[in-house]
């Protein structure tokens, strides 16, 4: 395969495309899944508030935190090093 080139796997064949298609491709598909990742968490909490509300207990405390991006881990963590 030549240097400037890549297999890829499309179901059960392979296809050899530019790297850079290769890249931007799987840029876009993190992306999509990221999106759809951060959509499903959104629903989820929506449910578990509803089906503790249904169960007559409290809403959850600290359910609606949000995760810490990598670049904030990485600020924290030269905060912490000194």
């Amino acid at each position: 395969s030549p240097p400037d080139k890549a297999m890829v796997c499309f179901g059960n064949m392979f296809i050899e495309l530019p790297k850079a298609k290769t890249r931007e491709m799987l840029q876009q598909d993190q992306e999509e899944l990221d999106e759809e990742i951060n959509n499903l968490r959104k629903e989820l909490r929506v449910k578990v508030n509803r089906l503790y509300e249904a169960q007559g207990k409290p809403e959850l405390k600290g359910f609606n935190l949000n995760p810490m991006s990598s670049e904030e881990m990485k600020l924290i963590n030269r905060i912490l090093e000194g």
